[in-house]
C-alpha cells in the first residue's frame, strides 16, 4: 500500500504538467492524450520486459492477456482484472471495478469529461506491453461510472 501512493502521486503530476504546459501555449490541447498515451507506451514495454524475462512462451493471445490481466496488471495496480471478456476473433474487454487511478475523483457523473486523460496513461502502458509481446494493438478505455474502468483492447490483423 505504501508503495502505491508515490505512483498515483506522480501520475497526478505528470496530467497536471502536460495539461498546464498546454495552457502556456507549449503544445496544442489535442495532443495531451497522446503524450501521456505514448508515456504509458514506453513504460509498458519496459515493465513487460522485466516481467516475462523468466517466463515461457506463451501459447495463444488469450494467454498473453491472461498474463496482462493477472500478472502485468498485479505489478502495476496491486490487483487483479476483475473481468475479462473475449469474443475469440480478436475483441477483449477487461473491467477493473474499482480502478486505482480513477479513485480520487468524485464517484458522481460531473468528472465523467475529465476521466480520459487519468486513463491515456494505462491504455498506452497496455498497449506497449502487448506491443513488446508481439500483438499489435488498439487499446481504448471507457467509463460510464466511476471509479470502474473498461479498457477494451481491439487487435489489428495483419494481412499480408
Amino acid at each position: 500500500m505504501a508503495d502505491e501512493a508515490p505512483f498515483q502521486i506522480l501520475h497526478n503530476e505528470v496530467i497536471q504538467y502536460i495539461y498546464t504546459s498546454a495552457e502556456n501555449g507549449e503544445t496544442e490541447n489535442g495532443r495531451n492524450i497522446t503524450k501521456l498515451e505514448n508515456m504509458g507506451f514506453r513504460v509498458g514495454q519496459g515493465l513487460i520486459e522485466r516481467l516475462t524475462k523468466d517466463t515461457a512462451r506463451f501459447k495463444d493471445e488469450l494467454d498473453i492477456m491472461k498474463f496482462i490481466c493477472k500478472d502485468f496488471w498485479t505489478c502495476v495496480f496491486k490487483k487483479q482484472i476483475d473481468n475479462l471478456r473475449t469474443n475469440h476473433q480478436g475483441i477483449y474487454v477487461l473491467q477493473d471495478n474499482k480502478f486505482r487511478l480513477l479513485g480520487q475523483l468524485s464517484a458522481g457523473k460531473q468528472y465523467l469529461d475529465q476521466a480520459p486523460k487519468y486513463l491515456a496513461f494505462t491504455c498506452g502502458l497496455v498497449r506497449g506491453a502487448l506491443s513488446n509481446l508481439g500483438v499489435k494493438s488498439i487499446v481504448t478505455a471507457e467509463v460510464s461510472i466511476m471509479p470502474a474502468c473498461k479498457p477494451l483492447v481491439i487487435h489489428r490483423q495483419v494481412t499480408y
